[in-house]
């Protein structure tokens, strides 16, 4: 392989992670950012994000100098053979994306264009965007030096990012050229990993198309849950059952509170708002919203129907980031659940093992504890939100011995219930009969 210089555009999450992995398998890297504290800070080796073993691989290839950071998109471009759009699209009140950092760098691009360069979509944007972001460029290309626009959409799991990356499933390449599509196969040639090839419009469905699809599979899997607590079945075995069918697999049948973070909410409201914006109404999307919003507002009945009354009583919540290893906290389901018990007066003790420090920011009026056991200490219920590895192997005998009442609402189905009661706790599961 052929060591190629690369330019990425956007520190955040995507953007570090595609650095330190592109710069990890050979190729010469300069991650940019106009945060100049966050570009400073990662010169002095402190990293912006949780993600396991990122801090050290970005330590390793700074010290190889084949990564580096810097504030400006001129001085990434300088000699960047393909460059890499990895900036925010945050969803705006409609449920559109807002591409005004899209735009920016589109225009930045044209304006330091010196020679020809691969210019690759990694955020996740609504289709078109490609055509769009080609046209700016070329419209700000005073030199019309000569580029190509591909796709290139990311599909990584916060919490095994790394291994996403490395081991992917498949690269999604969009290109219309022959020249881009050699260019970025080259690229990631060390990977061994299967190619699809398309246009550059398929490509950014494709990831619109894939979140929304796992969207869509969890709250189904959550309204077969429903069903189940009333007749007295069991989701976890119904979705064993179902899984075992290779059509329809296992991964992503897990009843519980729903799912959060930043990308699945995002993408599927972005994609409901595209197929309504060609002409479209994918109902199919919409219900699975509600579905997902529901359950947390269900989750939350669960304790009050456990306690009665919620007022005055104290609920233990293990787990604050949207799912484990992150500390991503966006969108995630604990936020809610942590409005709706205040609301209706509940006083909220928590605990997570990383995401603290961002929930501080934005969480008010709760207590946050050192650890599982002084978050329980006095509590009235234990509610289960994200199911950290650790919390599996806590001693519940201690737990329980701590609470004023030893009532766990567990929802993500992580502990035994049959184990759970045999110590003497009130259990409830999602999807579980009562």
């Amino acid at each position: 392989m052929k060591p190629q210089n690369v330019c990425v555009i956007g520190c955040g999450y995507v953007g570090l992670v595609t650095g330190a992995c592109l710069a990890g398998i050979g190729h010469n890297v300069i991650c940019v950012d106009n945060d100049i504290s966050k570009v400073s800070a990662l010169k002095k080796g402190r990293i912006p994000i949780y993600e396991p073993g990122l801090d050290q691989l970005i330590h390793t290839n700074v010290k190889k100098k084949r990564l580096s950071f810097a504030g400006s998109i001129a001085e990434g471009m300088k000699n960047a053979e393909v460059i890499f759009i990895a900036v925010g699209t945050p969803p705006t009140d409609d449920g559109s994306a807002d591409l005004t950092f899209i735009e920016s760098v589109a225009r930045d691009i044209a304006a330091n264009l010196k020679k020809y360069v691969v210019v690759a979509e990694k955020s996740t944007v609504p289709v078109e965007t490609g055509d769009n972001v080609e046209k700016t460029i070329n419209r700000y290309n005073k030199n019309n030096v000569a580029f190509d626009m591909v796709s290139n959409p990311e599909f990584l799991r916060e919490g095994t990012a790394m291994d996403d990356f490395l081991h992917p499933d498949r690269i999604v390449i969009g290109a219309k050229s022959k020249k881009a599509e050699k260019i970025m196969m080259g690229l990631y040639a060390p990977l061994k990993a299967k190619f699809l090839v398309t246009d550059v419009k398929s490509a950014e469905l494709i990831k619109h198309a894939s979140n929304s699809f796992l969207a869509v599979k969890i709250s189904f899997i959550n309204s077969v849950g429903r069903v189940c607590e009333q007749v007295g079945a069991d989701a976890t075995r119904v979705a064993e059952g179902m899984g075992l069918d290779p059509r329809i697999g296992r991964s992503f049948l897990h009843s519980g509170i729903g799912f959060g973070g930043f990308c699945l909410p995002k993408d599927l409201e972005a994609f409901y708002y595209i197929s309504r914006k060609v002409g479209y109404d994918f109902q199919l999307l919409r219900g699975a919203k509600e579905v997902n919003e529901d359950q947390r507002a269900y989750f939350v009945k669960k304790i009050e129907d456990a306690l009665w009354i919620l007022k005055g009583k104290t609920i233990a919540l293990l787990g604050i980031a949207f799912k484990p290893n992150t500390d991503d906290i966006r969108f995630a389901p604990a936020l809610d659940i942590v409005t709706r018990l205040q609301a209706k007066g509940a006083r909220v003790k928590a605990y997570d093992p990383v995401a603290m420090p961002r929930a501080k920011s934005v969480v008010k009026g709760v207590t946050f504890c050192k650890n599982a056991y002084d978050a329980v200490n006095g509590a009235d219920c234990l509610a289960l939100v994200t199911e950290w590895p650790e919390f599996k192997t806590l001693n519940m005998k201690k737990m329980k011995s701590s609470m004023s009442h030893a009532l766990i609402v567990d929802g993500r189905n992580m502990f035994d219930p049959d184990a759970i009661r045999a110590l003497g706790f009130e259990y409830h599961g999602m999807g579980k009969a009562r």
